[in-house]
């Protein structure tokens, strides 16, 4: 079901072609933004008021950012070997990783993050300690992570069509073929609920394994990154589609809200402190919607 996005705004973000890819939110109340073609990332007030702090590297491709339990934002410079770390004060610093992409915080203050360019997911601990987990796979192109209740660490396996269980060495097969997954995010339950770019469906994984699999009305739409709802169900974007959608707690409901701009590119996505969902658009904007 389409419907009319009457509470959606945009804000611009940066100078033009910057590449704003990840959102969270951050401790200050603020949306925080990977800048992933200019090197930077950026501070958006829920005014539209925006700061952007470069990088070292402009070619550092920061893509995703999450706030780890020290209320620090943590991101992933893929081109830069580099896992980042912004204060909500500005501070910059990095700890090297391999070709990092996903990235997740555990409530303990662990960081995960997943070495795109070859089968295998790092823990960064607090303590500074950094350990590579080898997966039992080839070539699967390990990409978005998501950490879940008890520990559970969730990773989607973009070229392997399959979801791994990092925390118990599992390799979970998705039912349709060329499904792609990409984003990732758990809910309260214990499940993981994924994006499949190349199958234009939404999956479910519970903790014991089951996969249901839902698929949009537009199955172009290529769906990309994901993040789960305070109601149990969740919000993802369609990168193709160039909408914003949401599927309901039982996977009955999907509904699309186009976004403002044709051709903006959304990928990641974020409920912020205001209780509206903040979307990154490559183009060069962040878009808020109030349902």
């Amino acid at each position: 079901m389409n419907r009319p996005a009457s509470g959606m705004r945009e804000f611009e973000l940066g100078a033009a072609g910057g590449g704003p890819y990840g959102i969270t939110t951050g401790p200050d109340g603020a949306l925080w933004c990977t800048l992933v073609h200019a090197g930077g990332i950026a501070r958006l007030a829920t005014d539209g008021e925006a700061t952007v702090f470069p990088l070292a590297n402009p070619a550092a491709a920061p893509s995703i950012i999450v706030r780890g339990a020290d209320d620090a934002l943590w991101f992933t410079c893929f081109r830069d070997g580099t896992i980042g770390r912004i204060t909500a004060g500005g501070e910059l610093s990095s700890r090297p990783v391999p070709s990092p992409f996903g990235l997740a915080a555990a409530p303990d203050g662990t960081l995960w993050s997943t070495e795109l360019n070859a089968d295998r997911v790092w823990r960064l601990d607090p303590d500074g300690t950094t350990a590579p987990i080898d997966l039992p796979t080839a070539g699967a192109m390990p990409s978005m992570l998501a950490v879940g209740p008890g520990g559970a660490v969730w990773c989607t396996l973009n070229q392997g069509n399959a979801i791994a269980r990092v925390d118990t060495g599992a390799i979970h097969e998705l039912p349709t073929a060329g499904a792609a997954p990409v984003g990732i995010t758990t809910t309260p339950d214990g499940a993981a609920w994924f994006a499949e770019i190349g199958a234009g469906q939404i999956g479910r994984i519970t903790p014991d394994g089951r996969i249901d699999e839902y698929p949009l009305p537009d199955r172009a739409a290529r769906p990309h990154a994901i993040v789960a709802d305070p109601a149990g169900g969740c919000w993802y974007t369609e990168w193709a589609g160039n909408r914003l959608g949401h599927i309901s707690a039982d996977g009955a409901r999907v509904t699309s809200y186009p976004l403002l701009t044709p051709g903006s590119e959304p990928h990641g996505l974020t409920v912020g402190p205001d209780g509206a969902v903040w979307v990154a658009l490559e183009i060069g904007r962040v878009a808020r919607f109030a349902a």
